[in-house]
């Protein structure tokens, strides 16, 4: 592929129809977005829904699909532009949505999360490639401000509003609310996505996809992910099956990197990306960031139901510390790096934002005003706001520009597989924690229970037992945030291997928006070679 680059200057004329795709980009992203957290705050209602276990496979299902195609979404948008991947995907994301509305068995919804989740790759990974060919990095900080903002609010806010659709018995909105709310975004990129794309033959196209090294990071991903939902629940973490799982995926992760490096003609993750200090760090941090922030997404809301009797919709609410300070953190910061050009400063608070905000929620038990603990939520979602934000631009600055497009498709594919250690090591963590607590092994209607199935038990309990069981949670949240803390540590020590380097202050010519000229351009070079042809 080419490497030349265009001047920024030539992205500065900014239409309407630039303007309309940046919304339909975040609109589409902030749809895929929330439909991974909303469902956290509903599990309890779907579970009562389907009288059935499982329950964590219906939020897992979503993000291990997705997860485990992101990779290969990159490089289907690299070999074949990034339109028709975009659309297709987002496609294959409303059928999703509509099989899971309509499910009448908890085996067909985590069916249809499965492939709402497939089509959610593809819609990460354009969205996050269509942003960088139309915009260079140095002038990427606003907008990558806004969609950062988009992913926080979408995740933050997923929560709250799965709480309020529980809470009125209409769950199911949570899957139907995709497809009028999808309609916008189709009509715009539709009709004003105009990308300059590589002329190639579909043959030279279907060549030129990496599709081993996608099977390779996809059956890995899968096991590993099967693995983190699986052990500690429906099996213990040393019973074969768990390990044999991890060691499967781990297995495949080894054959994926040697086939990426070795084998590969046209490798679906350049390893070279990783040659640079400041990429390796700032893949590293992104890898560890969405751990403890989808643990507090996913587990506050819990805390607020088990451990004060809030209702679904009001314990969402309660998130709204964190609901607000990220996605405005997120905007802040990308305007700050915008007009300093600097973004390690910015990376370094965050993460001692995250440490104390996690490490005070570690202090909060049962009894605990609400005040103190949405402080402390408000802490934590400042911090996690800024490294969203930020944590694009170690990544990209260092590499060529030509690199983008699969280094974003591994930087999302690390965020959202992240995401699922954040809740199903945080679910493990607290399932543990509670069987071995007296107060929930003297409940027998707890036997066999997963967390989320407790919380509608808690109504048949008396006093004494309701206090005992809600201490038990706060202990076992209390475990969770310090595990959080420990890894926020670690992410902080990553950050220490950045250096400051120069943001692009170009695009890639082999892609971007199709002006008049350049589009007049291509059409008068392709009749002048068919009239030779004749």
């Amino acid at each position: 592929m080419a490497t030349t680059t265009q001047p920024a200057s030539t992205t500065e004329c900014r239409g309407f129809a630039f303007w309309a795709i940046i919304l339909a980009l975040n609109l589409s992203s902030f749809l895929t977005l929330l439909e991974g957290t909303i469902i956290s705050n509903a599990l309890p209602a779907i579970s009562a829904a389907f009288s059935g276990s499982g329950t964590l496979w219906i939020g897992s299902a979503y993000n291990l699909t997705a997860a485990a195609f992101m990779p290969a979404a990159g490089g289907l948008a690299q070999a074949f532009g990034r339109k028709p991947v975009f659309l297709t995907s987002l496609s294959i994301f409303l059928v999703g949505s509509t099989m899971s509305a309509a499910a009448k068995s908890i085996e067909t919804l985590i069916a249809g999360r499965a492939i709402q989740g497939l089509g959610a790759a593809g819609v990460f990974t354009c969205c996050a490639i269509i942003l960088a060919d139309v915009v260079p990095l140095s002038n990427r900080g606003i907008f990558n401000g806004i969609n950062q903002m988009t992913w926080c609010l979408a995740s933050a806010a997923g929560p709250a509003i799965g709480g309020l659709f529980a809470s009125k018995g209409i769950w199911r909105w949570i899957f139907y609310i995709n497809l009028p709310l999808a309609a916008p975004a189709v009509v715009i990129i539709v009709g004003f996505l105009r990308l300059k794309t590589p002329q190639r033959k579909l043959s030279d196209a279907l060549r030129q996809t990496d599709w081993i090294g996608s099977a390779l990071v996809a059956l890995s991903s899968i096991s590993v992910s099967i693995a983190l939902v699986c052990g500690g629940v429906q099996y213990a973490w040393d019973s074969w099956r768990i390990v044999f799982l991890f060691c499967l995926g781990a297995t495949g992760f080894v054959a994926f990197i040697v086939y990426e490096v070795y084998l590969a003609r046209f490798p679906l993750i350049p390893f070279q990306v990783l040659n640079d200090r400041t990429t390796l760090s700032g893949y590293a941090q992104i890898f560890v960031v969405p751990i403890p922030f989808l643990a507090v997404i996913y587990y506050m809301p819990l805390y607020f139901q088990a451990c004060k009797g809030y209702s679904e919709s009001k314990s969402g609410l309660a998130l709204f510390g964190i609901t607000v300070t990220t996605p405005v953190a997120s905007a802040a910061t990308g305007v700050l790096i915008k007009y300093t050009q600097r973004y390690r400063p910015q990376i370094w608070t965050g993460w001692l934002l995250v440490i104390i905000g996690l490490a005070l929620l570690c202090t909060v038990h049962e009894r605990t005003p609400e005040a103190l603990v949405i402080f402390y939520e408000s802490l934590a979602g400042v911090g996690f706001g800024v490294q969203f934000a930020a944590l694009y631009f170690p990544v990209l600055a260092p590499l060529p520009l030509a690199a983008s497009a699969p280094a974003l498709a591994f930087f999302t594919f690390l965020r959202m597989f992240a995401q699922i250690w954040g809740i199903n090591v945080g679910g493990a963590i607290l399932q543990g924690k509670l069987e071995r607590t007296t107060a929930i092994k003297e409940v027998a209607a707890f036997k066999g229970k997963e967390v989320m199935q407790l919380i509608p038990l808690l109504d048949r309990l008396d006093d004494q037992q309701l206090d005992a069981v809600r201490h038990a949670f706060a202990e076992g949240l209390s475990t969770v945030w310090k595990v959080m803390v420990a890894l926020a540590g670690l992410g902080f020590i990553l950050s220490l291997f950045m250096r400051h380097v120069n943001l692009h202050t170009k695009v890639d010519s082999d892609w971007g928006l199709e002006n008049g000229e350049a589009k007049e351009k291509r059409e008068n070079e392709t009749s002048r070679g068919s009239r030779e042809t004749v």
